[in-house]
């Protein structure tokens, strides 16, 4: 994420209470206290939430840029020290002292810029979870519990978010002794979420990652895992991390906890091919305990792990071929990369993919055909692609229409293209399978150009054009 230079994070606390340097409004835990660092060149956007979190309700962000502390003062802050533009405020931690770390701990302002819509946040490269107190963890069952701490007078507490379209009529916890809590299954990757308190959005207070929600507020970011790496051994090092091309090779990131004989950490990979390596005390080491190695164009010995689906592409015939390649979107389309091998008649490539739409063409002895046992077809560039959806989660079918030449779909997926994808024939309909975004999506049918909305389909809304555009709803757990 690229930051302006009035909002870098140079965040330094040193808990005698001397405020370091710093481009950025924070909220740090101490051992026995709440420590909030204002810095005055905040954008009034990264003030008001750090404000926010820091429970001052109402407050004037442009009064305390200038000097006006009382709403500060009113919700209990005191100001313990000033250097140059950085303020330090400090506020007593009153609950949950014996679970606070001993070390400063960031619990604000880690707010994710992805490029998905407000609420349903968009596929990442990993993700680690940052807790001051865990408030979202997995069973051993398979499912992920959902704890909001206290709140003993409520008399309506609901889960919202990504996983479950952000219901407003379902999703109630269930009241303990210590809080409300609330168990639901979860496929690896990421979520966004919110408690709604007596019908009042509230974020996980206990989490440090957060997402902005596309009005004055954010949600809050959980990341269910699918991955530990594991190194055997090196119990006399004193710091472990891993690295890989997941994070950049971001070597001080992501520190593995030292058990009796081994170090480990849990995070989520999305899928994909993943390259990486140990640090040890400073030292690069590749995973001993993983025979899949490639050496990268520096000399460097990866590690390497391969997530995903595996898609399988094969071509009937040409037996006289002396070279079949694949290529397309998932590879840039590069020829001379992604070889099939002769298996009897069949010309047969698996590969791991990360779940997506992608467009394709096989190329044989240098010539770029498009694959004749695919109806269904990608249009990008001008260019006919077949067409390919791994690990899709709807299947666009439209019944009858037997004389039709082309019949497309388009929506709110791909920004109403009319172009772009072309539905294949099987027996009497016409179909597509494709990954679509989570939440609500809105689609027609273009048959022979004529625009219609799907006559299988009972849900519509109106448009614009008097028409009516035809809605389905995407669970991201499909």
């Amino acid at each position: 994420m690229k930051l302006t230079r009035h909002i870098i994070i140079a965040m330094l606390l040193l808990l005698c209470g001397i405020v370091a340097y710093a481009q950025q409004s924070n909220l740090i835990a101490a051992k026995d206290e709440l420590v909030l660092l204002i810095d005055l060149r905040s954008s009034k956007p990264n003030l008001f939430n750090v404000l926010t979190r820091a429970g001052v309700q109402g407050s004037n962000n442009t009064q305390v840029l200038k000097g006006n502390f009382s709403s500060l003062y009113n919700a209990g802050w005191k100001l313990k020290a000033k250097q140059k533009y950085v303020l330090q405020f400090t506020k007593p931690i009153t609950v949950n002292t014996d679970r606070v770390p001993a070390k400063p701990y960031l619990i604000t302002m880690s707010v994710k810029q992805t490029e998905g819509r407000p609420g349903y946040p968009a596929n990442v490269a990993y993700g680690v979870n940052k807790f001051s107190r865990v408030t979202v963890w997995e069973l051993p069952t398979g499912v992920t519990r959902f704890f909001l701490p206290g709140n003993a007078k409520a008399r309506k507490v609901q889960l919202s978010g990504s996983f479950n379209s952000w219901t407003t009529s379902k999703g109630m916890m269930t009241k303990t002794d210590s809080g409300w809590i609330s168990d639901i299954k979860l496929r690896p990757g990421i979520y966004a979420y919110k408690f709604i308190i007596n019908g009042h959005w509230i974020h996980d207070t206990n989490n440090a990652l957060s997402e902005h929600d596309g009005h004055s507020g954010f949600n809050s970011i959980y990341y269910r895992y699918n991955y530990t790496f594991k190194l055997q051994g090196e119990t006399s090092a004193s710091r472990v991390t891993v690295a890989g091309s997941f994070n950049k090779w971001n070597a001080g990131e992501i520190p593995l906890t030292k058990k009796s004989d081994y170090w480990q950490a849990s995070l989520y990979l999305h899928d994909g091919m993943v390259l990486y390596r140990f640090n040890v005390d400073g030292r690069w080491v590749a995973d001993p305990a993983n025979p899949t190695k490639i050496k990268d164009d520096k000399g460097n010995t990866n590690s390497v792990i391969k997530l995903g689906e595996i898609a399988t592409f094969q071509l009937n015939g040409y037996d006289d071929a002396r070279k079949v390649c694949v290529a397309g979107s998932f590879n840039n389309w590069k020829p001379d990369n992604l070889y099939l091998k002769r298996v009897n008649d069949t010309w047969v490539s698996p590969l791991i993919l990360t779940p997506g739409n992608y467009g394709y063409k096989f190329i044989v002895d240098g010539k770029w055909i498009t694959d004749p046992a695919n109806t269904c077809y990608q249009v990008e560039g001008g260019e006919t692609n077949s067409f390919v959806a791994v690990k899709p989660n709807h299947t666009f079918r439209l019944r009858g229409y037997n004389n039709a030449r082309t019949v497309r779909v388009t929506g709110t997926f791909n920004n109403w293209n009319e172009d772009q994808y072309i539905m294949g024939r099987k027996g009497d309909e016409w179909v597509m399978s494709m990954k679509l975004p989570e939440g609500k999506v809105l689609y027609k049918y273009i048959v022979d150009g004529n625009w219609m909305l799907d006559p299988g389909n009972k849900l519509w809304e109106p448009n614009e054009h008097n028409t009516g555009n035809s809605i389905i709803w995407v669970d991201g757990n499909n």
